[in-house]
């Protein structure tokens, strides 16, 4: 799925939380689901939403949380040995969180557009395509 858009826990976070950048995450679900596509979210970064959802609110209200995301458009990407290589080279050289490494490695081998507001992705800008949040 070439020229995909990419989710991070961060974007995935500020739907759930109903946060300033909601809206904007809310309308590249609802551009993925008139179109017929999938925004990809990498299962490491899966299980990031599921463990700070956890620590907010509970088991319960976490597996909660991922209810609402089972509706979403949203593909799971398992990540391979390309993009686990890709993520190594990005945590190797940059100043990012592992799991925040396999999204830009997702973008990256996808030849996708990441949606964030983690500024922890500045450092990578020159690299790959990202859609700033708020």
């Amino acid at each position: 799925m070439r020229g995909a858009k990419v989710l991070d826990a961060y974007s995935v976070i500020a739907y759930l939380e109903k946060e300033p950048s909601a809206e904007r995450v809310a309308e590249c679900i609802k551009e993925a689901r008139d179109a017929g596509r999938h925004l990809l979210l990498c299962t490491i970064n899966w299980g990031e939403v599921y463990y700070i959802a956890v620590r907010e609110a509970g088991k319960q209200g976490a597996e909660k949380a991922l209810e609402v995301i089972e509706t979403l458009p949203i593909k799971l990407v398992d990540p391979d040995l390309e993009l686990t290589k890709q993520a190594a080279l990005y945590k190797a050289t940059h100043k990012m969180s592992y799991a925040d490494c396999f999204a830009a490695a997702l973008a990256k081998t996808r030849k996708g557009t990441l949606i964030t507001g983690d500024k922890e992705f500045k450092s990578i800008e020159n690299e790959i395509k990202i859609a700033w949040l708020e």
